[in-house]
C-alpha cells in the first residue's frame, strides 16, 4: 500500500504552517513546522489502517468516489483526509485529494 498527496493537498500544507504561525496557533515557526510535519507522516503512515466512511457528496469537488477518515490532534481539532483508492499493478494506492479540520468542514459531514 501506498499513500500519495495530490499537489494541492501538498501546498496546503506549507500554506497551514503560516497559517498556523501567523495567527499565533505557536509562537515559533519551528513548532508550526513540527505539528504540520508530524500530521502529514501520520496521514501517510497510517492512513490506510484508518476507519474509513464515504464521503458526502459536498466533497465531489475533490473528486468523485471519496472517503474520508480522522486524524485527531488535540482536545479541539480533528483534521479530516479525504482520499481516493486505485489499484494500480495490483497495489493499493490512496490518494489524498483533500484536507481540512473540524473548525472548516465539520457541518458538512
Amino acid at each position: 500500500m501506498k499513500v500519495l498527496f495530490a499537489p494541492q493537498v501538498r501546498l496546503s500544507f506549507r500554506e497551514l504552517i503560516e497559517t498556523l504561525f501567523e495567527k499565533e496557533y505557536f509562537g515559533f515557526e519551528e513548532s508550526a513546522v513540527l505539528y504540520v510535519r508530524e500530521l502529514f507522516f501520520e496521514i501517510r503512515d497510517t492512513l490506510p489502517l484508518c476507519h474509513k466512511k464515504p464521503a458526502p457528496n459536498y466533497f465531489n469537488r475533490y473528486g468523485e468516489n471519496l472517503f474520508y477518515s480522522v486524524f485527531k490532534k488535540n482536545q479541539r481539532t480533528q483534521w479530516y483526509v479525504f482520499f481516493s483508492i486505485h489499484i494500480q499493478n495490483g497495489e493499493t494506492i490512496y490518494l489524498v485529494r483533500y484536507i481540512s479540520n473540524n473548525h472548516i468542514v465539520s457541518q458538512h459531514l
